[in-house]
């Protein structure tokens, strides 16, 4: 069997299926259906199916024009209906994995994922999980799911494996196509196959690991990393607040050790779906071995409180004027996560405007990328854009997002108070009424 889906895949006749048409699924179904293989790609939203079939991109790290072409040579598709399954024989599970109430994993979507696939999928099916989860998710929960709905067994009648997805919107440099994938599976041949899969498909390396485990506990680390060293940069940011000292030109010196430093900046919080959300997969999955990450705790409590902190500058700031929070009006600058992207999932502007608000201030937004946003149920629009006289009625602009295409030079020069916590405006040349995180 194994060497009739290796050939499969050198002759491009393995049909595809990719489950999660979102930030993660498209891209790669994309790329996928640009290797030649014919690709269906799945998802609960109609409206990103209808897009995705009338060759309309929703995605920034898609290029328009490839989907459109994809689409009318039919080689890519998409589907809301589950019974596709029953002909495609590489599936990745893309599907989102959030966090619920209690900041615990919700493995809802690859739960009812899994028992959906279970119920069409055929012997030979080649099965890879590509969603960001906790050690142990593909072995422990996902493989009992199909093999008990399928009546199938794992690395005889079908393959399973891991292979973290490593998507950074907005990256001009690395995208879907030539970042290295890394490939964990269950059994010497499914490492063999979904490693042969993606090496057709990418231009870059794939490198195969001993377990989904580790494919897993991988991923963790990458965004476990970057959490704590954030973390410790905003601590220090706040203690160069006290301290009367610049820590942007702290970082700026730093960074001129050739070794042993990597900088960090700090800002408002962590954003983005996967660094605000994985330590808590971690800790989580960590106790039920009766061990608590300390040090990853305290980056994660420290980077929660960063909008709450951001909050008392802009009262200190307001303060200098005689003003209180309550009642003045303030213009938050960004709610995208990152800048020059249209992603605001787990944006820490978002809960800089709700603090504010709370507080009785009088909060509007601009972003250039973003022209509304949906947050607890709430719909809040922006500003459709920023003028001089427009800046003039506000007390205090807070910039949570560091976007290319805004004039910080107007925004300086008419709005009474900048508070910048991305250190955007470190070449505006009227500094007077900037004050940094």
């Amino acid at each position: 069997m194994k060497k009739i889906i290796l050939n499969k895949i050198l002759k491009r006749t393995l049909n595809v299926g990719v489950i999660g048409l979102g930030y993660v699924g498209l891209p790669l179904a994309v790329e996928k259906a640009k290797a030649g293989f014919k690709t269906t790609g799945f998802d609960i939203q109609q409206e990103k199916v209808d897009l995705v079939n009338t060759g309309q991109n929703y995605i920034g790290d898609v290029v328009d024009e490839d989907l459109k072409n994809l689409v009318e040579r039919n080689i890519l598709s998409a589907t809301s209906d589950f019974e596709f399954i029953k002909n495609a024989d590489f599936i990745a599970i893309c599907v989102p994995t959030p966090l619920d109430v209690y900041q615990q994993p919700d493995t809802s979507y690859i739960i009812n994922t899994a028992r959906d696939i279970s119920r069409h999928m055929k012997k030979g099916s080649v099965i890879v999980l590509e969603s960001t989860t906790y050690p142990g998710t593909t072995e422990e929960l996902l493989k009992p799911i199909l093999e008990e709905g399928s009546g199938l067994t794992c690395g005889i009648d079908f393959y399973l494996g891991f292979s973290p997805e490593r998507v950074d919107p907005g990256n001009k440099k690395y995208k879907t196509k030539n970042t290295p994938k890394v490939v964990g599976a269950i059994g010497d041949d499914a490492k063999e196959i979904i490693a042969a899969m993606y090496s057709v498909v990418l231009d870059s390396n794939v490198h195969v690991v001993s377990s989904p485990a580790v494919a897993e506990m991988e991923k963790i680390l990458e965004n476990v990393y970057r959490n704590i060293n954030i973390g410790l940069i905003n601590e220090l940011a706040i203690l160069c607040d006290k301290m009367d000292i610049n820590i942007w030109e702290v970082i700026e010196a730093a960074k001129t050790k050739p070794y042993g430093f990597q900088a960090f900046y700090p800002g408002s919080g962590l954003g983005g779906h996967c660094i605000p959300l994985d330590p808590y997969y971690l800790s989580w999955k960590a106790r039920e071995y009766g061990f608590h990450t300390s040090m990853i705790e305290s980056s994660m409590m420290i980077n929660d409180r960063m909008p709450e902190y951001c909050v008392e500058r802009a009262g200190k700031i307001l303060n200098r004027d005689r003003k209180a929070l309550n009642g003045s009006k303030i213009l938050v600058l960004g709610v995208a996560y990152k800048q020059d992207i249209n992603d605001y999932r787990e944006s820490p502007a978002l809960k800089v405007i709700e603090i504010l608000s709370q507080y009785g201030a009088n909060v509007d937004y601009y972003d250039p990328y973003i022209q509304e946003y949906k947050y607890k149920g709430q719909i809040k629009s922006g500003l459709n854009n920023i003028t001089p006289d427009l800046l003039n009625k506000y007390d205090l602009a807070i910039i949570t997002t560091a976007h290319t295409n805004v004039d910080y030079e107007m925004i300086a020069i008419n709005v009474k108070w900048v508070f910048d916590t991305k250190n955007v405006t470190k070449d505006v040349k009227n500094k007077d009424r900037i004050i940094l995180l």
